[in-house]
């Protein structure tokens, strides 16, 4: 056994070889940011797997689209878990992920609130006021793991995908995604938002790959950086959870956000933002899940739509009080080291 999965992996070696190589994202990170603590969101992502088919070709997260990278023999490729291993073996297809409804994020800050956001339980805070961030604080949440499990593509693989409005026929085609359905209209969205200008002051690029969400940060930030995420200990229903311990700001004079989008592998809307203060709060359930929870507090809102879920939530007026919200556990901080 031990023979066969050494002559896969020199057969996968070869065969990426025999092209451009194609390095895992971890090796990249380990490469670049080697003293930094890679977050939980980007773990979980890199746990997913990606295919090598028969023909040679990189399956994208199982959806069926391929990348042409040498000539595989069906090898599973696991790029999660701090390193790469391989195994034989068939493999799965699932379909393109359709999540939350296109324009209706409740983190994007240009959408009005839509009537579903407006009578969903308004005891789950979404949204609150900054002076309600302290320790013994009690709120209805529900940290969810996201059931978008699109996985990292290498950016060599990530470069030879379109991803632009007009070329929206080639992608569909791609994916064997009729133009008509909601999975069309999903992967439509999503890059007409990463198209669009940002709010005024908002610096923001669409990262295909890990790789370049590293690169995007670092021109921002600089080379020294680190990031956090919401850590989840394991996923619950709704429920109560209480502020238990000391809350630690993060002291940042900006920062890059990165929110995972609804596509068929990962992309990321990244911004930079200087008008955003960070916490961390250590948080338990009344089950006792612990969470550690990241706190964004956004200090100017002036430029939101005035119809955003935030202001008729918390009945306060753009930009008159700071407001903030607990960050889903596939959101990303980077900041300067």
């Amino acid at each position: 056994m031990e023979l066969k999965l050494l002559s896969v992996a020199l057969l996968l070696t070869v065969s990426l070889a025999s092209t451009q190589a194609v390095v895992p994202p971890q090796e990249y990170w380990k490469s670049v940011l080697s003293s930094t603590r890679m977050p939980k969101a980007i773990k979980d992502i890199l746990d997913q797997t990606y295919t090598i088919d028969e023909d040679g070709t990189v399956d994208d997260a199982g959806t069926g689209v391929a990348s042409d990278v040498g000539n595989g023999r069906g090898t599973s490729v696991d790029v999660g878990k701090g390193g790469v291993t391989v195994s034989t073996g068939s493999r799965k297809r699932r379909p393109v992920y359709v999540g939350v409804k296109p324009g209706s994020n409740p983190f994007q800050y240009i959408y009005a609130a839509t009537e579903t956001q407006l009578h969903d339980d308004s005891n789950t805070a979404l949204f609150f006021l900054e002076k309600d961030l302290k320790q013994g604080k009690t709120m209805e949440l529900h940290f969810t793991k996201s059931s978008n499990d699109a996985a990292f593509l290498p950016r060599e693989v990530a470069n030879t995908k379109p991803f632009s409005s007009n070329k929206l026929s080639e992608i569909y085609s791609m994916y064997s995604v009729k133009p008509n359905s909601i999975e069309a209209e999903t992967m439509k969205e999503t890059i007409k938002e990463c198209e669009a200008p940002g709010i005024e002051g908002e610096d923001k690029y669409c990262t295909t790959s890990l790789e370049s969400m590293i690169d995007f940060t670092k021109s921002k930030l600089g080379k020294d950086i680190k990031a956090i995420s919401t850590e989840v200990r394991e996923q619950t229903p709704k429920q109560k959870y209480t502020i238990t311990g000391e809350i630690r700001r993060v002291v940042v004079k900006k920062s890059v956000v990165c929110h995972k989008e609804n596509y068929p592998y990962a992309v990321f809307y990244c911004h930079k933002t200087q008008e955003t203060r960070f916490y961390v709060a250590p948080m338990e359930g009344s089950d006792g899940t612990g969470v550690k929870a990241v706190v964004a507090c956004h200090t100017d809102t002036s430029k939101w739509n005035p119809k955003h879920l935030a202001f008729q939530v918390l009945k306060v007026q753009p930009g008159s009080v700071p407001i903030c919200h607990f960050l889903p556990e596939d959101h990303i901080v980077w900041f300067s080291n």
